[in-house]
């Protein structure tokens, strides 16, 4: 059975246990590299990061985009929004559709 992870620092991390979730609190961009492929070999179908970790981990990420899993997601942690997540759901709807349909303001 797949699995869904979180990787961040501690305090964006910790509420995602009480519903479930594994996280793995990171004190940097290199534990959370090291983290991400870790556990990017193991059971996980879903990776969220912390937009603040994902701004510095593009390379690292990009490994996994044409794979069917996991699937890595940035979130937002404790010190708000980077607008990476917005970002890269923009980029991935307009692969798949060939149009801005999401923010277009036609």
């Amino acid at each position: 059975m797949y699995k869904i992870g979180v990787i961040g620092d501690r305090g964006s991390v910790l509420g995602f246990k009480a519903v479930g979730l594994d996280v793995f609190p990171v004190e940097g961009v290199d534990e959370a590299k090291a983290t991400l492929h870790r556990i990017a070999k193991e059971e996980y179908a879903i990776i969220y990061i912390t937009e603040k970790l994902c701004k510095d981990m593009v390379d690292d990420i990009e490994k996994y985009k044409d794979m069917r899993v996991p699937a890595i997601i940035p979130i937002p942690g404790m010190d708000g929004s980077y607008g990476i997540g917005i970002a890269n759901l923009k980029k991935s709807v307009e692969r798949a559709v060939g149009a801005d349909i999401l923010f277009s303001n036609d």
